[in-house]
């Protein structure tokens, strides 16, 4: 994306309407000062040199130079010091003509000096060392103490050098506060997002683990007093899939709480097992579903929370492609890094009939990547080959981290 045009000097709108309208009533304060007093300005106070030309194309480049002091504030410093050590080698040293030059004498430096020190010690962020040492330069032109100047020159001088320089660092102090300020706000509102997350965390932890338990236990207890064994079997199930659930929300509940300023806590996870895929993919080819399933790299331990963040992923690839894509091929391919884990699942295009677009809403990716995100892993999902949802094949891709620290392992 391009950016707009005043981008190229100035961060918005306000700032070019205003340093555009700085130079042009610059100028034209200029030359109404020479209309009403056009006795200082006579151009036969000037010889063939052309001193009153010269004196107008210097002020006017350094009026448009004014344009680019934000962005390049030492174009604008350079020309003011070379200038200024030129008018003063003319008045001291220049012989003959130079010296009926009316080049002005009190102070020795372009009429535009105070904004350009301005610019310069507010703007400048790179080089300040050869910023200070030109704007010495030019507050030494100012004073020139040198010539043991009366009080008049040195208020003078000063008014032209040091008054805008201090004004600078001024401006640059109270820049540097707001800045700060802002900062420190951005970590109170992080900081409260980060309060607020682990309440909820705590809250969803005390109100769902509740009632999981309670589910769990009546499970159990149907799987021992049932006669029935079919109804016992649904009971031992549901017993499983009740505590496999309470040990997921303990890890995500972890993660949710976990502090990110404590070193520590890198360090008290103890890794586990890979996240075993094999009988989820044989599931899947169970009920008629063509599924490759491949392993690149060496297969080292992951946390608990990475090793099902990574089950999701592929439960949920696997369920969509049945879903959408009945009779397509699946590739499950799962690459063990250094210290990440890529999990991708990948459906290639079908011809046969599909689950309306509306059954799911989305809503299981969503879900799904924001988990991913949770543990710090990076998620993506979209069609392949060119083609819609399932007409053209459909992949779901997550890069996750080999260890995810959490509240609950740190704990341990």
């Amino acid at each position: 994306m391009e950016h707009p045009w005043w981008r190229l000097l100035w961060n918005d709108r306000r700032e070019a309407v205003f340093d555009i309208a700085l130079v042009v009533g610059l100028h034209v304060f200029v030359w109404t000062l020479g209309r009403l007093y056009p006795e200082v300005s006579s151009p036969e106070s000037y010889d063939w040199i052309g001193g009153l030309w010269l004196a107008d194309v210097l002020n006017t480049a350094f009026g448009i130079g004014l344009l680019v002091r934000r962005r390049y504030p030492m174009w604008l410093l350079w020309p003011a010091a070379a200038v200024s050590v030129a008018q003063a080698l003319l008045i001291q040293f220049g012989p003959g003509p130079f010296m009926q030059v009316n080049l002005p004498s009190d102070p020795w430096a372009p009429g535009l000096t105070p904004l350009i020190l301005y610019a310069a010690v507010v703007y400048q962020r790179r080089s300040r060392g050869l910023m200070w040492v030109l704007i010495g330069v030019v507050t030494a032109v100012c004073l020139r103490p040198w010539t043991f100047p009366d009080a008049d020159t040195v208020l003078g001088g000063a008014l032209w050098s040091i008054v805008p320089i201090l004004l600078g660092l001024s401006a640059l102090g109270l820049r540097d506060r707001a800045e700060r300020a802002e900062r420190e706000q951005e970590l109170r509102a992080a900081q409260a997002r980060a309060d607020e997350r682990a309440r909820l965390a705590v809250e969803m932890h005390d109100v769902v683990t509740h009632r999981i338990n309670l589910m769990v236990l009546q499970a159990g207890a149907l799987a021992v007093a049932g006669e029935d064994p079919a109804v016992r079997r649904a009971a031992d199930e549901l017993r499983a899939s009740g505590s496999q659930a309470l040990a997921e929300l303990r890890d995500l509940v972890g993660v949710l709480r976990r502090s990110e300023t404590d070193p520590q806590e890198d360090r008290a996870e103890t890794p586990e097992s890979p996240p075993d895929l094999d009988e989820l993919v044989a599931e899947s080819q169970a009920v008629g579903m063509s599924v490759e399933y491949t392993v690149d790299g060496a297969a080292g331990p992951v946390t608990a929370a990475v090793a099902r963040t990574a089950y999701r992923v592929v439960q949920e690839g696997l369920t969509n492609a049945h879903k959408h894509a009945p009779g397509a091929h699946v590739d499950v391919r799962v690459r063990y890094g250094d210290d990440r884990v890529r999990v991708l699942v990948r459906n290639t295009a079908t011809d046969g009939p599909r689950e309306h677009a509306d059954s799911g809403g989305g809503v299981g990716l969503l879900g799904l990547q924001q988990r991913v995100e949770l543990v710090g892993g990076t998620f993506r999902s979209g069609p392949v080959d060119g083609g819609p949802e399932g007409a053209g094949g459909f992949e779901v891709e997550a890069v996750l981290p080999g260890y995810v620290p959490t509240e609950e392992s740190a704990d341990a």
